[in-house]
């Protein structure tokens, strides 16, 4: 029999439930109250108005907001690119290339390497405010080392995705077709059952968009939903590609013409931008303001990897995107939460509203803007996930 709890004195609640508070994207409710019965909210509101309950907690006059939703990382891998890193740093530029070298770790590392790093990184991220967390294969880029991938991944989330398709496989580098037809052939029977999403980098130096769509298009006749990483290092097809499979989500999103941000607002494709990337590889950032004056809709993930953005924090990139990205602290924060439920077409998480699964942060600050105006200041003071407080 579960018990119901009162969380009392909250100095600002964000519901992202515009019919409640202060009647913005955001929701706000001040001086507010969340009422949490199991695993779900039953009630938001002003704290003086709160119901009677079995339980209640004071928070003191501190924040609350929905749990992050990561839609986009990379968890299932072994090694690191220090050395890669630095030489960036020190002025060679960034390319696909790099991920050879984590496949070659990955291959060679154990099962229980492999899932002793997931757990880690998702720990991590649970730490700072991460409820629910996409995470793909891609480092394996064998029939063997993709499916054991998504099944160490599916052990830890619901949110996996089988990505063959990161760069042609090394052993295959000069016959493309081949991996192609192994990724959407043996590869792909063996790796959907683990799986929810399929998902394709397609850019220059790893799929072209016919490439691409025969992927993504054989591994939805596998019950396998779409999403692409789009547009990263360079112009490309991936976007409109996205738009029209009706990919969950275009991630990165860098180079858009304006057809491609028309496709954007007049579709369903969510896009996903990764600040951690292009801080991580020096490269121009998304312009996330001309997505959202153009009507998109747009999440903010870490693309958490260990070549591009080893970062698993989501307020950092929430820091980035309102200082380099152009969004207001109240756009990224809906981006970070909201924004990503819809990537992962999601409604019971990114949001704090009756009937929602009661996956909450608590700040150390008196507001969500707070995760932009203290970058780097480790604010997650409590996190709850489907009603219990796991960190």
């Amino acid at each position: 029999m579960s018990s119901s709890t009162a969380i009392i004195n909250i100095a600002t609640l964000v519901t992202n439930d515009p019919s409640l508070g202060d009647g913005s994207p955001l929701g706000l409710i001040q001086d507010a109250a969340l009422v949490i019965d199991g695993e779900r909210v039953v009630w938001a509101g002003e704290s003086s108005r709160a119901p009677a309950t079995d339980n209640r907690l004071d928070a003191g006059g501190k924040a609350v907001l929905p749990g992050f939703v990561d839609s986009h990382s990379h968890l299932v891998f072994a090694g690191d690119r220090t050395a890669e890193f630095n030489a960036r740093m020190s002025g060679r530029a960034y390319s696909a290339g790099g991920i050879r070298t984590t496949v070659a770790a990955t291959r060679a590392a154990s099962d229980a390497e492999l899932e002793a790093n997931l757990a880690r990184h998702l720990a991590e991220a649970l730490r700072q405010g991460t409820t629910t967390m996409e995470t793909k294969s891609g480092y394996g880029l064998t029939v063997e080392d993709e499916s054991r991938a998504l099944r160490l991944a599916a052990a830890h989330t619901d949110e996996v995705t089988y990505l063959g398709a990161h760069i042609v496989a090394p052993e295959l580098a000069e016959d493309p077709a081949a991996y192609v037809a192994l990724v959407t052939g043996e590869m792909l029977d063996a790796c959907a059952p683990h799986a929810r999403w399929i998902d394709v980098f397609c850019e220059k130096g790893a799929f072209d968009g016919d490439q691409a769509r025969a992927i993504l298009t054989a591994g939805r006749a596998k019950g396998l939903h779409p999403r692409i990483h789009a547009n990263q290092l360079s112009y490309g097809p991936g976007v409109q590609l996205a738009v029209e499979l009706d990919a969950a989500s275009a991630d990165h999103c860098t180079h858009l013409t304006d057809a491609d941000v028309d496709a954007l607002a007049s579709g369903d494709t969510v896009a996903t931008l990764l600040p951690g990337a292009e801080f991580s590889t020096r490269a121009e950032w998304p312009n996330a303001r001309r997505l959202l004056d153009a009507g998109a809709t747009v999440a903010l993930s870490t693309d958490c990897n260990p070549g591009s953005s080893y970062t698993s924090s989501v307020p950092f990139c929430v820091a980035l995107a309102v200082r380099d990205m152009g969004m207001t602290p109240d756009e990224a924060v809906w981006a970070a939460t909201a924004g990503g439920a819809a990537a992962l077409r999601r409604t019971d998480v990114g949001r704090l509203t009756p009937g929602s699964r009661a996956d909450l942060v608590l700040l150390d600050a008196p507001s969500h803007v707070h995760l932009a105006y203290r970058p780097g200041v480790p604010l997650v003071e409590g996190v709850w996930r489907a009603g219990v407080r796991v960190a």
